[in-house]
């Protein structure tokens, strides 16, 4: 009996699974739940607002890393992207604290937690970035990085970036939750990334459209109406017996057939249609360098490595309107008797170099002006992500080197 009362009065009985302690810390953890859930909720729609609203890529981004600190419960998030060719990748957005210290930073491939991530493609978990091997310490350090966590960011299937949260040293670790949070932002980052590819391919598909529409109105219309006005001319300077009404005829004859000529090399560097009525880039490539050895008179040489055809397919129009302009250029001031253009790989990047035997000038003085089509070759290969470089010296001829990330 004894024992019996002292059972009914014990600590575990008096503090049962339906005690009122146990229910508001249930209920409280409910709470807090569904807190996360709803604020879970207002970041994706926030984002994908973003996206949708074509908002600037750099806008965008920095939702995803604020957010993604915000319910990591993170002291730093950041973002690294690709830089341009031949540069190294960049803090693109950083968000939190010491955000102002490694915002912009560059960070390179081999040497960097996001370099690992992007060439593995797997999340990567960290216990303390500060001691660990692999980190850009300038990149750590400045951030007083401790426990962090790295999801690689995508497009097309392939990793580009990186979104990643860190907590200083000493702070929290991340664990599961944390990955599938941090996880889901970097799928909206990928999106956002894709999206803004796919934007800049419709804009350059457009462009091409335009081109063509121009090009076969010139052909079909202002060239055709030239011809028949030069040969309206020719037959009254056949029966015309005053000789200084002949030789003005002759000349209007002569600018006639220079217009049609101009006009003519207008549309070999509008038309992007060999791209398409070949077998590929090299084919493309190999039609062009014939083209302008036929009308130029300049003995044009071909080196080609068939391996880039295919990576460099979405920007093999790109490509040829490149190698048009600079023959064009050949052909316009070089006064050359011989020109190369290769197509070749170099580390990350595809090389298309142009090379001529002419009379060169002086890259300095043309350089403010961005005369001799410089400017039409540098803002496209600027749209690849890629960069021009020109030597030359007078006498000595010309050599322009286009870099073009892979």
């Amino acid at each position: 009996m004894a024992r019996c009362s002292a059972t009914s009065t014990s600590p575990s009985s008096r503090a049962g699974p339906t005690s009122p302690p146990r229910i508001a810390i249930s209920n409280a953890r409910l709470y807090e739940e569904a807190r996360v859930r709803e604020r879970w909720l207002e970041a994706v729609g926030e984002v994908t607002g973003a996206i949708l609203a074509e908002s600037e890529i750099d806008t965008v981004l920095r939702l995803v890393a604020r957010w993604a600190r915000e319910l990591a419960g993170a002291d730093l998030a950041t973002v690294v992207t690709p830089g341009a060719v031949g540069e190294q990748m960049r803090i693109t957005v950083a968000e939190g604290r010491r955000a102002a210290e490694v915002e912009g930073m560059p960070v390179p491939m081999a040497g960097s937690l996001s370099g690992e991530v992007i060439r593995t493609g797997r999340t990567l978990v960290v216990v303390d970035a500060s001691s660990d091997e692999r980190s850009y310490h300038p990149m750590v350090s400045s951030a007083n990085m401790g426990a962090s966590l790295f999801v690689p960011l995508t497009v097309r299937g392939a990793p580009v970036g990186t979104l990643a949260v860190a907590n200083e040293v000493g702070g929290r670790r991340f664990h599961a939750e944390d990955v599938r949070l941090v996880e889901t932002f970097a799928g909206q980052a990928s999106l956002a990334l894709e999206y803004t590819r796919a934007q800049r391919e419709v804009q350059r598909l457009s462009l091409v459209e335009d081109r063509e529409r121009i090009a076969k109105e010139l052909h079909d219309g202002v060239i055709q109406a030239l011809f028949a006005v030069g040969l309206g001319l020719q037959g009254t300077a056949a029966i015309i017996t005053d000789q200084r009404i002949a030789d003005r005829l002759q000349d209007a004859i002569n600018e006639i057939d220079r217009v049609i000529g101009d006009l003519r090399n207008y549309i070999f560097g509008l038309r992007p249609h060999v791209l398409a009525a070949s077998r590929g880039l090299g084919a493309a490539l190999d039609q062009i360098a014939h083209e302008f050895e036929s009308t130029s008179g300049v003995t044009t040489i071909l080196e080609l490595d068939e391996s880039l055809e295919a990576p460099l397919a979405e920007s093999a129009v790109h490509i040829v309107q490149l190698t048009r302009e600079a023959l064009s250029n050949v052909g316009r001031h070089a006064e050359a008797q011989t020109c190369r253009v290769s197509l070749r790989r170099a580390g990350g990047s595809a090389v298309l170099e142009i090379d001529d035997d002419g009379r060169g000038f002086d890259v300095a003085a043309a350089a403010p002006r961005g005369g001799m089509g410089l400017g039409n070759l540098r803002s496209r290969a600027a749209s690849l992500g890629g960069a021009v470089e020109i030597a030359s010296m007078a006498g000595e001829g010309t050599t322009v080197r286009i870099s073009v990330p892979l």
